[in-house]
């Protein structure tokens, strides 16, 4: 997917360095390196936190934990003052992380399995909750919020534009992922071979939507636009219910707390 979308983004960054060149400094590289290295480590947690729990749930969890970190962390760090919305957003996202990472109780919460089931009682798609997979998917939301935080400073403070400031990260990951694909090309090229549509169409929307994300924290607070950001961990739980995950209600709930939680931070 990085490799795609630097080739995919190659031209868009050439005439926006043509048109405006940027001026670089010894920081400027240092933050555009340091992105790549942070965006890197998010990727590798949150596809191992895939691998061990259900979409539903470390989704929800990774992103929700990003969110109030950096708002957390925009408030301690960066000086931002939330007014009682905002703070009554904040304690909403603790729930819903809550909620979500409650092991589900007796029978009743149960999916029925489907593609994401490993076919063993408390595997994914039971509708139960890996403590690996919440582990890994709180580990992710501090990578999220580590990079969330990096970026703002990158584009405000800095003066990196957004569009360089993400490409920096698809070139970065590219480079930093390509000895693992290498060594195993077989698998690589059946993963290109049988996903390409979805590979292309991660390159494409991915880099789009957080160059939007940039370009926002380059005039407004992190604390507003990084919860912003996070409405879609409602489509990640229904998605989840696609793949045959179970605790829909539960999972729904919590979802819609953390949704709620950043309506509310973004306001307040």
């Amino acid at each position: 997917m990085s490799a795609a979308a630097a080739v995919i983004y190659a031209p868009a960054v050439a005439v926006s360095v043509a048109v405006s060149p940027p001026h670089l400094t010894a920081r400027s590289w240092v933050f555009l390196a340091g992105t790549a290295v942070l965006q890197t480590g998010y990727f590798l947690f949150l596809q191992r936190g895939y691998r061990h729990g259900d979409l539903s749930v470390v989704y929800p969890v990774g992103r929700g934990t990003g969110a109030l970190l950096a708002a957390l962390a925009g408030i301690a760090v960066l000086g931002e003052r939330p007014g009682p919305a905002g703070l009554a957003g904040i304690v909403l996202l603790v729930t819903g992380v809550i909620i979500i990472g409650l092991p589900a109780r007796g029978g009743g919460d149960r999916g029925a399995g489907g593609a994401g089931g490993t076919g063993k009682a408390g595997g994914p798609g039971a509708g139960t909750v890996a403590p690996g997979a919440i582990r890994l998917a709180l580990v992710t939301g501090v990578f999220i919020a580590a990079y969330t935080l990096w970026d703002k400073v990158a584009v405000t403070s800095v003066g990196n534009p957004p569009l360089l400031q993400d490409y920096a990260s698809l070139v970065g990951m590219a480079v930093a992922l390509a000895p693992f694909a290498l060594a195993d090309t077989g698998r690589t090229r059946r993963v290109w071979q049988d996903y390409r549509r979805q590979v292309l169409g991660a390159a494409v929307l991915s880099p789009l939507a957080y160059i939007l994300v940039l370009a926002a924290m380059s005039f407004t607070s992190v604390s507003a636009v990084a919860p912003a950001r996070e409405i879609s961990v409602l489509f990640g739980v229904l998605l989840g219910r696609r793949l045959g995950e179970g605790g829909l209600a539960r999972r729904l709930t919590g979802a819609a707390a953390i949704v709620l939680g950043i309506i509310a931070v973004a306001i307040g």
